[in-house]
């Protein structure tokens, strides 16, 4: 027979009306109405939106559809009202073939005394597909301290993971800035949501909000990549920029987000306000396990880079690079490989009248390999450079990470130029191996010492290469040893020492 006709779409909820007392609470949004049976059944209609109040209605479910008919789509839950004391939660979505997003927080309301902070979005819920949750609420502003931005709601779970929802930005108040709202944690599901960015937070002429974290990755047959930290906020001292969120487990993970940037100086002054560190990268996930081959765990993220040092004042370090994860075990064939470790951070520049470069983040270190047959161990991750002193030292340079379960140690971080350059960082180590036969991992090569660009000035000594790892039972070779950096320019900086080889695998048993 022909198909049925699609269910009709549920009314609107009524109005409530403002009273002397209080608001009228608002009406839920009707029900989609069945799909028509028939050789292929309709769809069912989808729920209605429920109208704006107080409090914003419950979202109608989606209908269901005649005769096995697909359910409608569940109305998106009403914005919560603006006025009161307090803003009000916007109210979760019903549920239908697919989740409708949570609805929105209300902003607090204006006034003369500190204000409650703005209410968390609603969750989404369960359909087919997770709806995203609510943004959460504005803070209001007065002449007092503004109210912080309300977190974002949480993703409902799914065939899909809903995105977390980006974190409320905090509000511009006459004393104390609030600190950015958190991003939303991916829901989970079929594949994990993005984790929602941190809230930016705005000056003030107290002091300065703090940035928010980055929402982490949902869980799921994929991890979502986690929103990055958020920046630090300029003024008359720098903050501290928010770390990366991590990534989601399970599955191929995401990867680690990026840590926030330190804030750059601040006012001018003979002695300028002193920036601070970037901030550090987020870790990244672990690989999943699986039958006939383990996933391979995401890289960690890369860290910030310090903020610039004020007149006559010393660089930032920068952030450390996040650790990679470990790769996934697997029953039947082959380990996943471990995640690669990020880049540390940049040192800051340092300014005129001797600041002194900052000092360069160290890399993170890789992952370890899966347990199986062979997982690879993730490399190290580089280090930062060390900051660039104009008239002062140049900063030393990062670390290498240290490779993992036979994965190459990380490069060092040059040192910064500088009137007398900066030390050149070491390389990391190389991993040693568990595995029957494999090698060990090598070692790093050292970073090159900074350039001394004053009359006299020294370069900087090159950092050391990194120790080799050892080899695996069964023969496995040892990794060889880094090759020193550099010695920087100037009136001649060492080079930096050769790392040694690593030892040999153990011979086997007898059979």
């Amino acid at each position: 027979g022909g198909g049925g006709g699609a269910g009709g779409n549920g009314g609107a909820g009524g109005t409530a009306l403002a009273t002397s007392g209080h608001n009228g609470v608002r009406g839920a949004g009707g029900d989609g109405g069945d799909g028509g049976a028939g050789g292929t059944p309709g769809d069912g209609g989808n729920g209605a939106n429920g109208a704006t109040g107080v409090n914003g209605g419950n979202a109608g479910n989606g209908g269901n559809g005649g005769n096995a008919g697909a359910g409608g789509t569940g109305g998106n839950g009403g914005t919560g009202a603006t006025t009161g004391a307090a803003g009000l939660s916007g109210l979760s979505t019903a549920d239908g073939g697919n989740g409708g997003g949570g609805g929105n927080g209300a902003d607090g309301a204006a006034g003369t005394t500190p204000l409650a902070s703005g209410t968390a979005g609603g969750d989404g819920e369960n359909g087919g597909n997770g709806g995203a949750g609510g943004n959460g609420g504005h803070g209001g502003t007065d002449a007092g301290n503004g109210g912080a931005g309300g977190a974002g709601g949480k993703a409902g779970n799914g065939g899909i993971g809903g995105n977390g929802t980006a974190g409320a930005n905090a509000v511009t108040a006459g004393n104390a800035g609030q600190d950015g709202g958190d991003g939303g944690a991916g829901g989970n599901g079929g594949t994990g949501g993005n984790g929602g960015a941190g809230g930016t937070a705005l000056s003030a002429s107290g002091h300065n909000g703090a940035r928010g974290a980055g929402g982490s990755g949902g869980n799921g047959a994929s991890g979502g990549a986690p929103g990055d930290g958020g920046n630090g906020a300029n003024g008359s001292t720098g903050n501290v920029g928010g770390g990366g969120g991590d990534g989601g487990n399970a599955g191929a993970s995401g990867t680690g987000g990026a840590g926030g940037t330190g804030s750059t100086n601040g006012a001018a002054g003979t002695n300028g306000s002193t920036p601070y560190n970037g901030g550090n990268g987020g870790a990244a996930g672990n690989g999943g396990d699986n039958s006939g081959f383990g996933s391979m765990a995401g890289n960690g993220g890369n860290g910030g880079n310090g903020g610039v040092g004020g007149s006559g004042v010393a660089g930032a370090s920068g952030g450390v690079g996040g650790a990679g994860g470990k790769g996934g075990t697997d029953n039947d064939g082959a380990g996943g490989n471990g995640g690669n470790g990020g880049f540390g951070g940049n040192g800051g520049t340092g300014t005129v009248a001797n600041g002194s470069g900052g000092a360069g983040g160290k890399g993170g270190d890789g992952g370890f390999g899966g347990d199986g047959r062979g997982g690879s161990g993730g490399y190290g991750g580089d280090g930062g450079y060390g900051g660039g002193g104009t008239d002062g030292f140049g900063g030393a340079g990062g670390d290498g990470g240290n490779g993992a379960n036979g994965g190459n140690g990380g490069q060092g971080g040059a040192g910064g130029n500088g009137a007398v350059g900066g030390a050149g960082g070491h390389g990391g180590d190389g991993g040693s191996n568990s595995a029957l036969g494999h090698n060990g991992g090598n070692g790093g090569t050292g970073g090159a010492g900074g350039s001394g660009s004053s009359m006299g000035g020294f370069g900087g000594s090159g950092g050391s290469g990194g120790d080799g790892g050892g080899g695996g039972a069964l023969g496995g070779a040892g990794g060889g040893g880094g090759v020193g950096g550099n010695g920087g320019f100037g009136t001649g900086g060492d080079g930096g020492l050769g790392g040694d080889g690593g030892n040999g695998g153990s011979a086997g048993g007898p059979g």
